[in-house]
């Protein structure tokens, strides 16, 4: 009696987990009536999870009835969707009613949910009036499958300054970005819209207003969540920042080696990456650009690591900026919270770090497009 008492007690203690468990899980069901989809064609969702595809935009089709689309997803309770619906890819990305890309849709997982929406309106094979339209300016080089044990291979794209080969011995400073599809290329970016850094860095270059540098942009993959997060995937990601792509960059092309020529720099995740390698790693990293950074988020907390260290001031430089609209709104609590980590630890502002803050801005890649500027004349003004 006592033997089934035990298996009881344990089944029961099994059955109250997997039910809290499950009382944390909500259904979020997308219905699109969608207008303008031809034969053959489909629609897809894309977003900022890897159930949501992760950004591809052909990853994750919708379930067709008629002109009705619909798929039903299982997310944690007091998650953060964002997302965009398509056609197949961003050339083809739904429109608002008067042409325009529209924000992301974004909202709070709080209970069971169903979200409609209607699309009369797609883009079409070029891109629309308002985007950045354009290739890149300058010379670029790619490099193909570096990785690391628990990581997806990756590409990295390599942009060097206005007058790289010119015949000197001249060593340039180099600037590692994460999301590297984003940066330099409309034709890789995630929404068709790049962050345009090689037209801003030339034309700072070519007036004399910084310095020239090198820049890595370093793909992200299907696991970019966890590969920007802290946990092991993100030491493996750092690992591989460190020991392959660095040393790599650094055999190939004329680069100032040391910490203070290495910068680090990135959005959201990545501008939360960006932070943690910086601090993990000061002997490598002094400079870092945390863009919209994800310092406190779902269920990410870096804050409290900066809290509990105890160690001596890091040497690094941190600029960290935000924007006050949508998602940016969500991410603002965790960038006060450490930034008063920061000032309890000693670090001083405009020494130490420097924020800045736009009220207007979004948290996409034409808010950091514009932004970027701000830290190139901070990391590399002359």
């Amino acid at each position: 009696m006592k033997h089934k008492f035990i298996i009881a007690f344990v089944f029961l203690n099994i059955l109250m987990i997997t039910t809290c468990a499950q009382s944390n899980i909500k259904e979020v069901k997308i219905v699109v009536e969608a207008e303008g989809v031809e034969n053959g064609e489909a629609v897809f969702i894309a977003g900022n999870n890897e159930k949501l595809g992760n950004w591809a935009p052909d990853a994750v089709q919708l379930e067709n009835n008629g002109n009705v689309w619909e798929k039903t997803f299982e997310f944690y309770k007091e998650a953060i969707l964002e997302f965009k619906i398509t056609k197949g890819s961003w050339d083809k990305e739904a429109l608002t009613d008067d042409n325009k890309v529209p924000d992301n849709y974004i909202f709070k997982v709080n209970a069971d949910t169903t979200v409609y929406l209607k699309i009369t309106k797609w883009k079409g094979r070029d891109p629309i009036s308002g985007g950045f339209k354009g290739q890149i300016t300058g010379t670029v080089e790619y490099h193909k499958d570096f990785t690391m044990e628990g990581l997806r291979p990756r590409d990295i794209i390599v942009w060097l300054p206005p007058g790289y080969f010119d015949k000197s011995a001249r060593r340039y400073p180099v600037l590692y970005m994460h999301d590297g599809q984003n940066i330099v290329d409309p034709n890789t970016s995630s929404f068709g819209i790049d962050w345009q850094i090689d037209e801003t860095a030339d034309s700072l270059i070519r007036s004399q207003e910084i310095e020239p540098f090198i820049l890595i942009g370093i793909n992200n993959t299907a696991d970019r969540f966890f590969d920007y997060s802290p946990g092991e995937k993100g030491k493996a990601y750092m690992k591989l920042i460190i020991e392959k792509i660095k040393p790599f960059i650094d055999s190939n092309y004329k680069t100032l080696h040391g910490r203070e020529n290495t910068a680090v720099g990135g959005s959201s995740m990545g501008g939360l990456i960006s932070f943690m390698i910086a601090w993990e790693h000061p002997e490598v990293f002094s400079k870092a650009i945390c863009m919209s950074p994800a310092f406190k988020f779902n269920q990410v907390d870096y804050v409290k690591e900066v809290k509990s260290y105890n160690g001596e001031k890091k040497d690094i430089v941190l600029y960290i900026d935000n924007g006050g609209v949508g998602l940016e709104e969500t991410l603002q609590p965790g960038i006060d919270e450490m930034l008063e980590a920061l000032q309890g630890k000693g670090y001083e502002e405009g020494k130490d770090y420097i924020w800045i803050k736009d009220n207007e801005a979004e948290h996409n890649e034409p808010a950091w497009a514009k932004r970027m500027s701000y830290p190139l004349k901070i990391f590399y003004g002359k």
